[in-house]
């Protein structure tokens, strides 16, 4: 600690003169009219509706961010996710604007690959995690994964990164526990960045090896500072930016941006950011940091790990106070773009690790109402006060900052009635004598209802995906028998003591290629999807693969404390969890308050907010810019007075969405030609396949259309509008009567 803090002190002295000799990025930094800065925010499952009808929202429990969105600017609850609707694609694919297929992880939090069946890799499957800094591979390298990039474009390279164009254009960015623009994984990602053989590298490992992973409480606290001091937070400096030189920066190398990117830098983790922000941010607000260079949450308390160590809390849930008291501090310090991420409200947050057992005391789930949840409620509320107010003391305000506020994903609350009965939460508190997801065993229902033992893997969650060993083609036997047999599986709910039915819909590999989950990588693509019922989280046991569920443990159970630390499903396709909302204010947003008029989704986000800000990416978005949210002195040129982009960009969303018309009466027409006999499936796969091929086609035509009416200046012309709409509406149409 002390050589830290050492440390911090000559690099603070070193970087103030710096910025007093060669003066801010952020005076370079080139956005659009009357823009400063963007606060870009993500929330984990913060609700706008209510769950119970009686228990206010999250958002009606935080009056202070939904007043200031809602004044401001708006907030739409007609917002959805793509599929599956899971934390890492859903954040994915607000940050690059595309679907799943093109960036590469459309199943998280973790994907399977398909490799070649050895000592190694016996049943010839591996799972890699979605969370991986943006250019490392899956699996962490090349040996453990596919040998692709996790972000994976539909060119085969690593996908665009989402600050380039900021940082091309003379923009510093922040970054503070968003999906992969910081390191998520230690050392696997140091050693992208920096190589294997690196300084930073050896240094983690020494940490590791002189520390076992026991009981010891000063051992634990050492394994977990290597995360503290390295994981979550990163600032991505404009070429030439002083924020990003030595000592502190290094090379910010992405290989595969389209028109090249050197000569860039970049900070990483808490070791290297604190003490560069804290010394320009300080000098702003001495409420930014401590004396020793540490960042501190908007309430004044030191952002610390478990183990008391300041730095990133190393847990990727971090609270309001501790990510919007980052954004002030990186704000303050000359940033004028700042990405965050808020963890959820109805789960406990983690206790101090136990001084005895150095273990950390795990997470618990609340429902709708419950003391501790409207209490964490209220101190998000307090932060969210507090950061307004100390930007507003700063002169960062609605009218030169654009704010945008977007959740990953909605979830579904699973868990028994609340008491006493008509409880609010605010007057009076609810309690459950049950509230966790239900954890059903998928191979060992199989096994006991179907007398299936194939052998497979699944990524577990509630909408599970399935690898069967072999890889097996979809019209193989073996596929269509394990389709039909998990259709037929049900389950007696613990909570309520109905029979259920676990499957509600099957996803073939050519439905989720029309879903957009398929990716330029074959191996990524699963046998199937099982979206199940939105009560149930499915896993395979493989510790009792064989023990039918007539004998112990049970395959279908209610987790009790203190393993009840799950009790709200996301990731299924059901409107609970896919159906969401987003909020903007800010220079060029209409003042709209509460307007769920236009369906839009997560690809939306990013050509709006570029399009607000004058920037472009690199390639064409899935989304398209949302003109009714904005000003029409706001808009491009080319879409002011003209109401042909509207109205086709409204049908291209029901047309390309998976949430959108075609997407789910496709689904509809797919799970019952699955489950029907193999001639009928045949049939399928000849009619799906046609309309996913007229579906891609007509929907490239449109969205470059649309993307290049609002960032090339091509006015859509009248005709040509109305041709599209119509072939649109005929697919829509078809979609339609298929499912029906």
């Amino acid at each position: 600690m002390k050589r830290v803090h050492t440390l911090v002190g000559a690099a603070a002295s070193l970087l103030a003169a710096t910025w007093l000799s060669t003066g801010s990025a952020q005076a370079a930094c080139n956005l659009g009219p009357n823009i400063k800065h963007v606060v870009h925010i993500t929330f984990d499952n913060v609700h706008l509706r209510r769950d119970n009808p009686n228990v206010p929202s999250d958002l009606e429990q935080i009056p202070n961010l939904l007043n200031f969105v809602t004044q401001n600017g708006i907030i739409t609850g007609n917002h959805h996710t793509p599929l599956i609707s899971h934390t890492a694609n859903d954040i994915l694919t607000t940050l690059t604007g595309v679907y799943p297929d093109r960036h590469g992880v459309p199943v998280a939090n973790s994907y399977g690959i398909f490799v070649p069946q050895s000592p190694q890799h016996p049943t010839g499957i591996v799972f890699s995690s979605s969370f991986l800094y943006w250019t490392s591979l899956s699996g962490g390298s090349a040996a453990a994964g596919d040998g692709l990039p996790n972000m994976l474009a539909e060119n085969g390279k690593n996908h665009p990164a989402p600050w380039a164009p900021f940082t091309k254009a003379g923009c510093d960015v922040g970054a503070y526990s968003v999906a992969n623009m910081e390191f998520e994984t230690v050392p696997a990602d140091v050693a992208t960045v920096f190589g294997p053989n690196s300084t930073q590298v050896q240094g983690i490992n020494a940490i590791l090896a002189a520390n076992p992973n026991d009981n010891n409480f000063a051992h634990q606290a050492a394994r977990q500072s290597v995360n503290t001091d390295w994981l979550g937070i990163a600032v991505h400096c404009a070429k030439g930016s002083p924020l990003c030189t030595p000592p502190n920066g290094g090379p910010d190398a992405l290989p595969d941006e389209p028109g090249g990117y050197t000569g860039f830098n970049a900070l990483f983790g808490s070791v290297n950011v604190a003490p560069v922000i804290c010394a320009k941010a300080n000098a702003v607000n001495s409420a930014a940091c401590d004396a020793h260079g540490n960042v501190q949450g908007v309430s004044g308390k030191l952002i610390t790990d478990a183990y008391g160590r300041p730095g990133f809390p190393n847990i990727f849930s971090p609270t309001a106070d501790q990510s919007l008291g980052y954004a002030a501090a990186m704000l303050e310090a000359g940033l004028p773009v700042v990405y965050i991420y808020i963890a959820d409200v109805h789960d406990r947050n983690p206790l101090p690790a136990n001084p005895v057992t150095g273990r950390i005391a795990p997470a618990h789930a609340f429902g709708p109402g419950e003391q501790e949840y409207v209490n964490q409620l209220k101190a998000y509320d307090q932060a969210f006060g507090t950061f307004f107010a100390r930007l507003a003391a700063e002169g960062i305000t609605k009218d030169n900052t654009l704010f945008i506020v977007v959740p990953d994903e909605n979830d579904h609350f699973v868990g028994s009635q609340p008491t006493p009965p008509g409880c609010d939460g605010i007057h009076v508190p609810c309690t459950y004598t049950a509230a966790s997801e239900i954890a059903a065993s998928l191979n060992r229902l199989l096994l006991t209802q179907r007398g299936n033992s194939t052998p497979n893997s699944v990524h577990s969650d509630d909408a599970p995906t399935m690898y069967i060993n072999g890889n097996p083609a979809p019209t193989n036997p073996t596929t269509r028998t394990m389709e039909h047999d998990l259709d037929l599986l049900t389950a007696t709910n613990p909570i309520t003591g109905t029979t259920d039915k676990l499957s509600f819909r099957l996803a073939d590999q050519a439905a989720m290629k029309l879903l957009h989950m398929v990716t330029a990588s074959p191996a990524r693509t699963p046998t199937l999807t099982m979206f199940g019922n939105e009560n149930y989280f499915f896993s395979n046991d493989f510790n009792n693969a064989n023990v039918p569920c007539t004998l112990p443990p049970s395959c279908v159970v209610v987790p009790v404390s203190p393993a009840a630390t799950f009790a709200w499903n996301h990731g299924d396709v059901q409107e609970d969890i896919t159906r969401t909302w987003m909020a903007m204010a800010g220079p060029g947003v209409r003042q709209l308050g509460r307007n769920d008029d236009t369906f839009s989704d997560h690809t939306d986000v990013r050509p709006t907010m570029m399009s607000l800000l004058g920037l472009k990416d690199s390639y064409v978005h899935d989304g398209r810019v949302l003109i009714e949210d904005l000003e029409e002195q706001a808009r491009p040129q080319s879409l002011r007075g003209d109401g042909q982009f509207a109205k086709l960009a409204t049908i291209y969303k029901q047309l390309n969405a998976p949430l959108g018309s075609l997407s789910l009466n496709s689904l509809d027409f797919a799970n019952r030609s699955i489950v029907a006999d193999d001639a009928t499936y045949q049939a399928y796969l000849t009619t799906i396949g046609d309309l996913t091929t007229q579906r891609d086609a007509l929907a490239s035509k449109i969205k470059t259309l649309l993307d290049g009416a609002a960032f090339n200046g091509n006015r859509i012309q009248g005709n040509e509008a109305e041709g599209l709409i119509k072939q649109a509406q005929q697919l829509i149409d078809g979609a339609a009567n298929l499912a029906h």
